[in-house]
Protein backbone atom coordinates (compact mmCIF):
# COMPACT_ATOMS: atom_id res chain seq x y z
CA UNK A 1 0.00 0.00 0.00
CA UNK A 2 1.16 3.53 -0.75
CA UNK A 3 0.72 6.11 1.99
CA UNK A 4 0.23 9.86 1.62
CA UNK A 5 0.55 12.91 3.86
CA UNK A 6 -2.01 14.41 6.21
CA UNK A 7 -1.41 18.04 7.31
CA UNK A 8 -0.60 18.54 10.96
CA UNK A 9 -0.28 14.82 11.74
CA UNK A 10 2.58 12.33 11.88
CA UNK A 11 0.07 9.71 10.72
CA UNK A 12 0.32 8.61 7.07
CA UNK A 13 -3.06 7.71 5.51
CA UNK A 14 -3.35 4.95 2.95
CA UNK A 15 -4.02 6.35 -0.53
CA UNK A 16 -7.31 4.41 -0.44
CA UNK A 17 -9.81 4.75 2.38
CA UNK A 18 -12.72 2.32 2.76
CA UNK A 19 -16.12 4.02 2.47
CA UNK A 20 -18.85 1.94 4.11
CA UNK A 21 -21.83 3.56 2.35
CA UNK A 22 -22.34 0.89 -0.33
CA UNK A 23 -21.88 -2.39 1.53
CA UNK A 24 -23.13 -5.67 0.00
CA UNK A 25 -26.82 -6.43 0.51
CA UNK A 26 -28.96 -9.54 0.87
CA UNK A 27 -31.94 -7.89 -0.84
CA UNK A 28 -32.89 -4.61 -2.50
CA UNK A 29 -33.52 -3.10 0.93
CA UNK A 30 -30.47 -0.89 1.70
CA UNK A 31 -30.77 -1.77 5.39
CA UNK A 32 -30.38 -5.50 4.64
CA UNK A 33 -26.58 -5.62 4.89
CA UNK A 34 -24.75 -8.87 4.22
CA UNK A 35 -22.75 -8.69 7.44
CA UNK A 36 -20.38 -11.66 6.89
CA UNK A 37 -19.44 -10.41 3.43
CA UNK A 38 -19.05 -6.82 4.64
CA UNK A 39 -16.78 -7.96 7.47
CA UNK A 40 -14.65 -10.00 5.06
CA UNK A 41 -14.32 -7.04 2.68
CA UNK A 42 -13.30 -4.58 5.40
CA UNK A 43 -10.80 -6.98 6.92
CA UNK A 44 -9.28 -7.78 3.52
CA UNK A 45 -8.75 -4.06 2.93
CA UNK A 46 -7.16 -3.58 6.36
CA UNK A 47 -4.99 -6.67 5.94
CA UNK A 48 -3.70 -5.15 2.71
CA UNK A 49 -2.79 -1.79 4.15
CA UNK A 50 -5.95 0.35 4.20
CA UNK A 51 -5.86 2.32 7.45
CA UNK A 52 -8.93 4.60 7.26
CA UNK A 53 -12.52 3.41 7.52
CA UNK A 54 -15.44 5.80 6.97
CA UNK A 55 -19.07 5.29 7.93
CA UNK A 56 -22.00 7.43 9.14
CA UNK A 57 -25.08 7.33 11.36
CA UNK A 58 -27.49 7.05 8.43
CA UNK A 59 -25.62 4.70 6.08
CA UNK A 60 -27.69 1.57 5.47
CA UNK A 61 -30.21 2.87 8.05
CA UNK A 62 -27.62 2.58 10.80
CA UNK A 63 -26.47 -0.90 9.84
CA UNK A 64 -23.25 0.33 8.25
CA UNK A 65 -21.99 1.35 11.69
CA UNK A 66 -23.05 -2.07 12.99
CA UNK A 67 -21.15 -3.85 10.21
CA UNK A 68 -18.08 -1.74 10.85
CA UNK A 69 -18.29 -2.52 14.55
CA UNK A 70 -18.35 -6.23 13.77
CA UNK A 71 -15.42 -5.95 11.37
CA UNK A 72 -13.29 -4.14 13.94
CA UNK A 73 -13.33 -6.92 16.49
CA UNK A 74 -10.40 -9.38 16.90
CA UNK A 75 -7.79 -6.62 16.97
CA UNK A 76 -8.82 -4.78 13.82
CA UNK A 77 -9.87 -1.65 15.69
CA UNK A 78 -6.24 -0.96 16.57
CA UNK A 79 -5.16 -1.17 12.93
CA UNK A 80 -7.19 1.69 11.48
CA UNK A 81 -8.44 5.22 11.97
CA UNK A 82 -12.21 5.07 12.41
CA UNK A 83 -14.40 7.86 11.06
CA UNK A 84 -18.12 8.45 11.43
CA UNK A 85 -20.41 11.44 11.12
CA UNK A 86 -22.70 13.51 13.32
CA UNK A 87 -26.35 12.93 12.33
CA UNK A 88 -27.48 16.49 11.63
CA UNK A 89 -30.90 15.37 10.39
CA UNK A 90 -31.54 13.34 13.53
CA UNK A 91 -31.11 16.08 16.13
CA UNK A 92 -33.68 18.73 17.00
CA UNK A 93 -31.98 20.30 20.01
CA UNK A 94 -28.71 20.09 21.97
CA UNK A 95 -30.43 17.58 24.25
CA UNK A 96 -30.26 15.07 21.37
CA UNK A 97 -26.50 15.27 20.83
CA UNK A 98 -25.27 12.90 23.54
CA UNK A 99 -27.84 10.21 22.85
CA UNK A 100 -27.14 10.11 19.12
CA UNK A 101 -23.38 9.95 19.66
CA UNK A 102 -23.71 7.27 22.33
CA UNK A 103 -25.76 5.16 19.92
CA UNK A 104 -22.97 5.48 17.35
CA UNK A 105 -20.35 4.32 19.83
CA UNK A 106 -22.48 1.33 20.77
CA UNK A 107 -23.03 0.34 17.13
CA UNK A 108 -19.32 0.68 16.44
CA UNK A 109 -18.40 -1.21 19.64
CA UNK A 110 -15.83 1.40 20.60
CA UNK A 111 -15.37 4.12 23.20
CA UNK A 112 -13.90 6.71 20.87
CA UNK A 113 -13.91 7.87 17.23
CA UNK A 114 -10.66 8.92 15.58
CA UNK A 115 -12.18 11.23 12.94
CA UNK A 116 -15.61 12.75 13.53
CA UNK A 117 -17.41 14.82 10.89
CA UNK A 118 -20.41 17.08 10.78
CA UNK A 119 -22.31 15.32 8.02
CA UNK A 120 -23.34 16.81 4.67
CA UNK A 121 -23.03 20.48 5.49
CA UNK A 122 -24.86 23.02 3.37
CA UNK A 123 -26.03 26.49 4.35
CA UNK A 124 -29.28 25.56 6.06
CA UNK A 125 -27.80 22.65 8.03
CA UNK A 126 -24.73 24.64 9.02
CA UNK A 127 -26.79 27.57 10.29
CA UNK A 128 -29.07 25.26 12.28
CA UNK A 129 -26.20 23.34 13.90
CA UNK A 130 -24.32 26.50 14.78
CA UNK A 131 -27.45 27.87 16.39
CA UNK A 132 -27.69 24.76 18.57
CA UNK A 133 -24.09 25.10 19.77
CA UNK A 134 -22.69 22.03 18.07
CA UNK A 135 -19.14 23.38 17.96
CA UNK A 136 -18.97 23.72 21.75
CA UNK A 137 -20.33 20.19 22.06
CA UNK A 138 -17.66 18.86 19.70
CA UNK A 139 -14.94 20.55 21.72
CA UNK A 140 -16.24 18.93 24.90
CA UNK A 141 -16.23 15.47 23.29
CA UNK A 142 -12.68 15.97 22.11
CA UNK A 143 -11.56 17.18 25.54
CA UNK A 144 -13.19 14.08 27.06
CA UNK A 145 -11.16 11.85 24.74
CA UNK A 146 -14.15 10.49 22.83
CA UNK A 147 -13.13 12.18 19.55
CA UNK A 148 -9.57 12.66 18.29
CA UNK A 149 -9.97 14.83 15.18
CA UNK A 150 -12.77 17.12 14.00
CA UNK A 151 -13.93 17.85 10.45
CA UNK A 152 -16.93 18.06 8.16
CA UNK A 153 -18.28 16.66 4.92
CA UNK A 154 -19.71 19.15 2.48
CA UNK A 155 -22.42 19.56 -0.20
CA UNK A 156 -22.81 23.19 -1.28
CA UNK A 157 -20.97 25.80 -3.32
CA UNK A 158 -17.52 27.28 -2.76
CA UNK A 159 -18.81 30.43 -1.05
CA UNK A 160 -20.56 28.33 1.60
CA UNK A 161 -17.50 26.08 1.90
CA UNK A 162 -15.25 29.04 2.61
CA UNK A 163 -17.69 30.30 5.24
CA UNK A 164 -17.61 26.96 7.07
CA UNK A 165 -13.82 26.71 6.93
CA UNK A 166 -13.37 30.26 8.22
CA UNK A 167 -15.99 29.93 10.97
CA UNK A 168 -13.88 27.78 13.29
CA UNK A 169 -10.17 27.45 14.02
CA UNK A 170 -10.47 23.86 15.26
CA UNK A 171 -11.23 22.17 11.93
CA UNK A 172 -8.55 19.63 11.07
CA UNK A 173 -9.95 18.17 7.86
CA UNK A 174 -12.81 18.22 5.41
CA UNK A 175 -14.41 15.77 2.99
CA UNK A 176 -15.51 16.96 -0.46
CA UNK A 177 -17.13 15.58 -3.61
CA UNK A 178 -14.42 15.60 -6.30
CA UNK A 179 -13.62 13.76 -9.52
CA UNK A 180 -12.48 14.61 -13.03
CA UNK A 181 -16.05 15.24 -14.22
CA UNK A 182 -16.89 17.42 -11.21
CA UNK A 183 -13.79 19.56 -10.90
CA UNK A 184 -15.89 22.70 -10.47
CA UNK A 185 -18.90 21.15 -8.72
CA UNK A 186 -19.79 22.13 -5.14
CA UNK A 187 -16.54 23.05 -3.31
CA UNK A 188 -14.55 21.80 -6.29
CA UNK A 189 -10.94 22.65 -7.01
CA UNK A 190 -11.36 26.07 -5.40
CA UNK A 191 -12.39 24.36 -2.16
CA UNK A 192 -9.54 21.87 -2.43
CA UNK A 193 -7.01 24.65 -2.81
CA UNK A 194 -8.55 26.79 -0.08
CA UNK A 195 -8.63 23.95 2.44
CA UNK A 196 -5.02 23.11 1.65
CA UNK A 197 -4.04 26.76 2.14
CA UNK A 198 -5.55 26.51 5.63
CA UNK A 199 -3.51 23.36 6.34
CA UNK A 200 -6.59 21.15 6.46
CA UNK A 201 -6.54 17.54 5.40
CA UNK A 202 -8.75 16.97 2.36
CA UNK A 203 -10.50 13.63 1.94
CA UNK A 204 -12.09 13.08 -1.46
CA UNK A 205 -15.41 11.28 -1.73
CA UNK A 206 -17.09 10.18 -4.96
CA UNK A 207 -13.87 9.80 -6.99
CA UNK A 208 -15.90 7.51 -9.30
CA UNK A 209 -19.03 9.66 -9.13
CA UNK A 210 -20.98 7.00 -7.24
CA UNK A 211 -19.65 4.32 -9.60
CA UNK A 212 -20.74 6.14 -12.76
CA UNK A 213 -17.16 6.58 -13.98
CA UNK A 214 -16.59 2.86 -13.55
CA UNK A 215 -19.69 1.75 -15.47
CA UNK A 216 -20.33 1.21 -19.15
CA UNK A 217 -19.48 4.54 -20.80
CA UNK A 218 -20.84 6.08 -23.99
CA UNK A 219 -19.15 4.67 -27.09
CA UNK A 220 -17.11 7.84 -27.63
CA UNK A 221 -15.62 7.51 -24.15
CA UNK A 222 -15.02 3.77 -24.56
CA UNK A 223 -13.09 4.43 -27.77
CA UNK A 224 -10.78 6.92 -26.07
CA UNK A 225 -9.93 4.44 -23.32
CA UNK A 226 -9.55 1.61 -25.85
CA UNK A 227 -6.98 3.39 -27.99
CA UNK A 228 -5.01 5.06 -25.20
CA UNK A 229 -1.23 4.58 -25.32
CA UNK A 230 -1.36 3.14 -21.80
CA UNK A 231 -4.11 0.66 -20.99
CA UNK A 232 -5.76 1.16 -17.61
CA UNK A 233 -9.23 0.55 -16.31
CA UNK A 234 -11.60 3.55 -16.03
CA UNK A 235 -11.37 3.11 -12.26
CA UNK A 236 -7.61 3.46 -12.28
CA UNK A 237 -7.70 6.52 -14.53
CA UNK A 238 -10.22 8.20 -12.20
CA UNK A 239 -8.20 7.37 -9.08
CA UNK A 240 -4.93 8.51 -10.65
CA UNK A 241 -6.48 11.86 -11.58
CA UNK A 242 -7.39 12.47 -7.92
CA UNK A 243 -4.11 11.15 -6.51
CA UNK A 244 -2.10 13.34 -8.89
CA UNK A 245 -3.10 16.39 -6.85
CA UNK A 246 -0.90 16.80 -3.77
CA UNK A 247 -3.58 18.83 -1.94
CA UNK A 248 -5.60 15.59 -1.67
CA UNK A 249 -4.81 13.63 1.50
CA UNK A 250 -6.47 10.45 0.21
CA UNK A 251 -9.64 9.25 -1.47
CA UNK A 252 -12.56 7.15 -0.28
CA UNK A 253 -14.14 4.41 -2.34
CA UNK A 254 -17.52 2.91 -1.45
CA UNK A 255 -17.12 -0.75 -2.34
CA UNK A 256 -19.94 -3.28 -2.72
CA UNK A 257 -18.13 -6.53 -3.48
CA UNK A 258 -14.90 -8.31 -2.66
CA UNK A 259 -13.88 -7.98 -6.32
CA UNK A 260 -14.11 -4.20 -6.06
CA UNK A 261 -12.08 -4.19 -2.85
CA UNK A 262 -9.37 -6.32 -4.41
CA UNK A 263 -9.24 -4.17 -7.55
CA UNK A 264 -9.10 -0.89 -5.62
CA UNK A 265 -6.47 -2.12 -3.18
CA UNK A 266 -4.33 -3.33 -6.08
CA UNK A 267 -4.61 0.03 -7.85
CA UNK A 268 -3.76 1.95 -4.66
CA UNK A 269 -0.72 -0.22 -4.05
CA UNK A 270 0.62 0.64 -7.52
CA UNK A 271 -0.60 4.16 -8.13
CA UNK A 272 -1.54 5.79 -4.84
CA UNK A 273 0.91 8.64 -5.30
CA UNK A 274 0.45 9.13 -9.03
CA UNK A 275 1.40 12.02 -11.23
CA UNK A 276 0.00 12.51 -14.72
CA UNK A 277 2.10 13.47 -17.71
CA UNK A 278 0.84 15.87 -20.38
CA UNK A 279 -0.48 13.09 -22.60
CA UNK A 280 -2.48 11.59 -19.71
CA UNK A 281 -3.95 14.96 -18.74
CA UNK A 282 -5.01 15.59 -22.32
CA UNK A 283 -6.50 12.09 -22.53
CA UNK A 284 -8.71 12.72 -19.51
CA UNK A 285 -9.70 16.10 -20.94
CA UNK A 286 -10.84 14.28 -24.10
CA UNK A 287 -12.83 11.83 -21.99
CA UNK A 288 -14.52 14.70 -20.14
CA UNK A 289 -15.51 16.29 -23.42
CA UNK A 290 -16.81 12.98 -24.78
CA UNK A 291 -18.98 12.49 -21.70
CA UNK A 292 -20.37 16.02 -21.99
CA UNK A 293 -21.09 15.54 -25.67
CA UNK A 294 -23.37 12.63 -24.68
CA UNK A 295 -25.60 15.06 -22.74
CA UNK A 296 -28.61 15.76 -24.97
CA UNK A 297 -29.66 19.12 -23.47
CA UNK A 298 -27.16 22.01 -23.75
CA UNK A 299 -28.29 23.55 -20.46
CA UNK A 300 -25.57 25.54 -18.68
CA UNK A 301 -27.58 25.97 -15.45
CA UNK A 302 -27.43 29.76 -15.85
CA UNK A 303 -30.93 29.82 -14.28
CA UNK A 304 -32.15 32.65 -16.49
CA UNK A 305 -35.30 30.54 -16.91
CA UNK A 306 -35.97 30.55 -13.17
CA UNK A 307 -38.16 30.89 -11.27
CA UNK A 308 -40.67 28.94 -13.31
CA UNK A 309 -44.20 30.34 -12.75
CA UNK A 310 -45.38 26.77 -12.08
CA UNK A 311 -42.53 25.74 -9.80
CA UNK A 312 -40.72 23.43 -12.25
CA UNK A 313 -37.06 23.07 -11.28
CA UNK A 314 -35.81 23.28 -14.86
CA UNK A 315 -31.99 23.25 -14.47
CA UNK A 316 -32.06 20.43 -11.91
CA UNK A 317 -34.28 18.32 -14.16
CA UNK A 318 -31.99 18.83 -17.12
CA UNK A 319 -28.97 17.94 -14.99
CA UNK A 320 -30.58 14.70 -13.81
CA UNK A 321 -31.76 13.81 -17.31
CA UNK A 322 -28.42 14.68 -18.90
CA UNK A 323 -26.42 12.65 -16.39
CA UNK A 324 -28.69 9.67 -16.93
CA UNK A 325 -27.78 9.77 -20.63
CA UNK A 326 -24.09 10.44 -19.99
CA UNK A 327 -23.53 7.68 -17.46
CA UNK A 328 -26.23 5.14 -18.38
CA UNK A 329 -27.52 5.26 -14.80
CA UNK A 330 -31.31 5.31 -14.90
CA UNK A 331 -31.78 4.00 -11.35
CA UNK A 332 -29.90 6.89 -9.73
CA UNK A 333 -31.61 9.40 -12.03
CA UNK A 334 -35.06 8.13 -11.08
CA UNK A 335 -34.17 8.21 -7.40
CA UNK A 336 -33.04 11.83 -7.66
CA UNK A 337 -36.06 12.83 -9.72
CA UNK A 338 -38.68 11.08 -7.60
CA UNK A 339 -37.56 12.06 -4.14
CA UNK A 340 -35.12 11.03 -1.46
CA UNK A 341 -32.75 13.13 0.61
CA UNK A 342 -31.32 15.01 -2.36
CA UNK A 343 -34.24 14.48 -4.75
CA UNK A 344 -36.90 16.70 -6.24
CA UNK A 345 -40.46 16.80 -4.99
CA UNK A 346 -43.55 16.46 -7.17
CA UNK A 347 -44.17 20.22 -7.21
CA UNK A 348 -40.82 20.61 -8.98
CA UNK A 349 -41.44 17.91 -11.60
CA UNK A 350 -41.49 18.55 -15.32
CA UNK A 351 -45.08 17.28 -15.44
CA UNK A 352 -46.17 20.61 -13.94
CA UNK A 353 -45.09 22.49 -17.07
CA UNK A 354 -48.14 24.07 -18.76
CA UNK A 355 -46.15 25.31 -21.77
CA UNK A 356 -46.61 28.96 -20.96
CA UNK A 357 -43.33 29.49 -22.85
CA UNK A 358 -42.08 32.05 -20.34
CA UNK A 359 -38.76 30.17 -20.20
CA UNK A 360 -38.32 30.19 -24.00
CA UNK A 361 -38.02 33.95 -23.99
CA UNK A 362 -35.27 33.84 -21.37
CA UNK A 363 -33.02 30.90 -22.37
CA UNK A 364 -29.73 32.16 -23.89
CA UNK A 365 -29.08 28.66 -25.29
CA UNK A 366 -32.38 28.71 -27.23
CA UNK A 367 -33.37 25.32 -25.81
CA UNK A 368 -36.90 24.12 -26.50
CA UNK A 369 -37.46 23.78 -22.79
CA UNK A 370 -41.09 22.56 -22.78
CA UNK A 371 -40.32 19.76 -25.26
CA UNK A 372 -37.27 18.57 -23.36
CA UNK A 373 -39.21 18.71 -20.08
CA UNK A 374 -41.85 16.40 -21.58
CA UNK A 375 -39.18 13.92 -22.66
CA UNK A 376 -37.39 14.06 -19.32
CA UNK A 377 -40.61 13.50 -17.38
CA UNK A 378 -41.63 10.56 -19.55
CA UNK A 379 -38.33 8.80 -18.87
CA UNK A 380 -37.76 9.76 -15.24
CA UNK A 381 -41.19 9.57 -13.61
CA UNK A 382 -41.83 6.35 -11.66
Amino acid sequence: MIYRNFPGMDWKPSALGFGAMRLPLLSRNPADVDYPQAVNMIRYAVDNGVNYLDTAYFYHSGNSEKAVGMALQDGYRQKIKLATKFPAREVNSPADFDGAFQMQLERLQTDKVDFYLLHGLHRAVWDRLQGMGVLNWLEKQKSAGRISHLGFSFHDDFTAFKQVVDAWDNWEFCQIHYNYMDEDYQAGRSGLDYAASKNLGVIVMEPLRGGQLAGVPPQAVADIWKFAQVQRSPVEWAFRWVWSQPQVSFLLSGMSSMAQVMENVDIAARAGNSSLNQYEKELIDRVKQAYRSACPVPCTACRYCMPCPNGVEIPAIFRIFGEMKMYNDINLAKMRYNGGIWGLNEKQHAGNCIECNHCLELCPQHINIPEWLKKAHSELKN
